[in-house]
């Protein structure tokens, strides 16, 4: 495969590969970080939840701020995710291997991991209570505990995963699945859904359905695949700028997909979906299929949702341009865990660490926020191995685009960007602290046109 220079060769690409070589020599090499839930104190300036993308960028960000030694963070995971590669990976076309470091190995060096799950959160006392009952004090709280997979609210999930045909791209033990169905598909439905919840990455859902699609053609089982998207919402995309151009290619691949259908029970043994029609309640259909990928509701992490830090629908409430608490000061967040008004990705993520480092370095300096957070994220919509639609846009569902070309255009080089780059600038990059999105990138493609 080529590389992204070679087909993106231009003055701007030049200046892309420069940023991409100054930021890996700014990160420096890996260091293995030793897990210290013995030794931890009792108290930190900065306490971070969560050891996924937003909890780590920032606790590494903080460490910068007021020392390794005064920033900890709770998780208790021992492995590590890049998740947006497993659409990929559902695929075939990347290794479920690559995706996953252990979690020690991303830590920031001299901060303190506490290998624990957070059991409450008390705000009023800046303070939380680890599951092990140790109670941890902090000036600053940084909350970045994700998004909670619900499979169990499908009647017959998550022990339909047992039987073959049906797959997940959302969790790290049902991927692989997803795949072993493509691969084992004869004949009949080939069923992708979406479900009646907000949830991470919201393209996924669809991206493995036109990388099904290509797999079917490539492979001479077209013809027999009768292909559909079953999706709880009322349109296939928020913005309509990307919509028009994903309806374009569902009509010239004959794809079909209803509208308003939400997954609500698996019968695994039959190889039958049952989906209630949102319009008309109570109302069921039931699918049956030969390959089925199922997108699970998800909600905020349990410990969220009965805390005092959380709005009405148990997501972290927070300022929308600051990401600080509505209610706590001293409490921010970050992430899916948050009830931001955009989409759930690891590219909001990093255009929200820029804005929330800033806000906390005025904040300890006693000053008000000012730079304020657009709701920009980043979709690259996978239509086939070597196709992507690079969807980026704002609180507003307008279009916010980093490149100087019509983004709405099926490119090679934004798939190589989505299936090569993106995870380079991951590990390397965003995870050190040094990636807020690509607003730089937009300065200097604004300065190469100049």
């Amino acid at each position: 495969m080529a590389p992204l220079v070679a087909v993106v060769s231009s003055p701007r690409a030049r200046l892309l590969t420069c940023f991409l070589r100054l930021g890996a020599q700014q990160a420096g090499p890996l260091q293995l970080h030793t897990r210290t839930s013995c030794t931890a104190k009792n108290h930190y300036e900065v306490l971070v939840l969560g050891g996924g993308t937003g909890g780590i960028t920032m606790a590494t960000r903080m460490k910068r701020k007021v020392g390794a030694e005064n920033v900890a963070i709770v998780e208790p995971s021992e492995r590590h995710f890049y998740q947006p590669i497993w659409t990929l990976v559902g695929a075939g076309a990347k290794q479920l291997s690559s995706s996953g470091r252990p979690t020690a190995s991303v830590m920031p060096s001299g901060v303190e991991w506490i290998q624990d799950k957070v059991a409450e959160l008390n705000p009023d006392k800046s303070c939380i209570r680890t599951d092990s009952g140790k109670e941890i004090s902090y000036k600053y709280l940084i909350i970045a505990l994700g998004i909670q997979l619900d499979y169990e609210k499908i009647k017959g999930l998550p022990e339909g995963f047992a039987h073959p045909k049906i797959g997940s791209n959302y969790s790290v033990k049902t991927v692989e699945k997803t795949w072993k169905a493509l691969q084992d598909f004869k004949e009949g439905n080939a069923i992708f859904t979406f479900p009646n919840t907000p949830v991470k990455c919201a393209g996924a859902p669809q991206k493995i359905m036109y990388l099904s699609e290509a797999y079917f053609r490539k492979t001479g089982k077209r013809s027999k695949a009768n292909i559909i998207f079953n999706t709880s919402l009322g349109a296939i995309f928020g913005v309509k700028k990307y919509a028009d151009a994903l309806q374009e290619i569902i009509r010239e691949r004959n794809l079909t997909v209803n509208y308003k259908q939400n997954l609500i029970e698996v019968r695994a043994d039959k190889q039958e979906a049952v989906f209630e029609n949102l319009d008309k309640p109570g109302e069921t259909q039931v699918f049956s299929y030969e390959m089925l990928h199922v997108t699970p509701p998800m909600s905020s992490p349990d410990v969220l949702k009965t805390s005092p830090v959380a709005d009405s629908a148990g997501w972290v409430d927070v300022d929308k341009e600051t990401l600080q608490h509505k209610k706590y000061p001293n409490v921010f967040g970050i992430g899916d865990c948050t009830n931001l008004p955009t989409s759930k990705t690891a590219a909001a993520v990093a255009a929200q660490s820029a804005i929330l480092d800033r806000t906390i370095s005025l904040i300890m300096k006693n000053q008000t926020p000012v730079k304020k957070y657009d709701g920009y994220t980043s979709c690259p919509l996978v239509t086939g191995y070597n196709r992507v639609i690079l969807a980026e846009f704002d609180y507003r569902a307008q279009p916010l685009e980093t490149f100087p070309f019509d983004q709405s255009k099926e490119r090679l080089s934004m798939y190589l960007m989505k299936a090569d780059m993106m995870p380079f600038l991951y590990w390397n990059i965003m995870l050190r602290g040094y990636w807020g999105g690509p607003a730089f990138l937009r300065k200097l493609f604004h300065l190469g046109m100049s």
